[in-house]
């Protein structure tokens, strides 16, 4: 069988599904794919350029057209895709958030975003600002919200048990800074107008 670049990206999805970004190594996806570890470098010329293919494949949804036609209902529909590719998959935001940083991730989303900002009438340096702004935000959430779950299913969280400190629905934490980051993109706007 002749192993082919979709084939190693989807055995590294699969090892991340089930046993998280810290053991997804070269190693052991060759051998969940019967191969030897030097099969992979065909493919992919380090561990880096595989992790960047996983988060394309993550992302790949921030491609799909937007149903909101105005501009603060493409912002929040885009960063609520965004957070929903990122929870998809085991450790998805930890992994995409790294290939962000590195620049490894092809991905078109943020782009996406900075579209909807200008069509809100700010200019494109700003625009920019504003959709790494929200990337951030719903990178740094999603990695907390993930932790968070796998943490509390193998019981490491501690138990609350102030009613001061009730965990709020992560849906509804995640709407609130959307709508605050929305909030602050039309004060902008506004000011600008006077």
């Amino acid at each position: 069988m002749q192993l082919h670049r979709a084939d190693v990206v989807d055995g590294a999805i699969a090892i991340l599904d089930q046993y998280g970004l810290g053991d997804l190594t070269m190693r052991r996806l060759a051998g969940s794919l019967q191969v030897q570890p030097g099969a992979l470098y065909w493919h992919f010329p380090n561990k880096q350029a595989l992790l960047g293919a996983v988060a394309d494949r993550i992302l790949a949804p921030m491609d799909e057209p937007v149903a909101a036609d105005e501009w603060s209902a493409q912002i929040t529909e885009l960063a609520h895709r965004l957070r929903d590719c990122l929870l998809t998959y085991r450790d998805g935001a930890e992994l995409v958030s790294a290939t962000y940083a590195s620049r490894l991730t092809t991905s078109k989303g943020r782009e996406r975003m900075v579209g909807a900002v200008i069509r809100a009438g700010m200019p494109r340096p700003e625009a920019e600002s504003a959709a790494f702004t929200l990337l951030y935000y719903v990178l740094g959430q999603t990695v907390d919200e993930q932790s968070r779950m796998q943490m509390d299913s193998v019981g490491a969280l501690a138990e609350d048990t102030s009613p001061l400190d009730e965990t709020p629905d992560a849906t509804a934490t995640f709407d609130f800074g959307l709508r605050l980051f929305v909030g602050g993109v039309r004060h902008l706007l506004g000011t600008r107008v006077r």
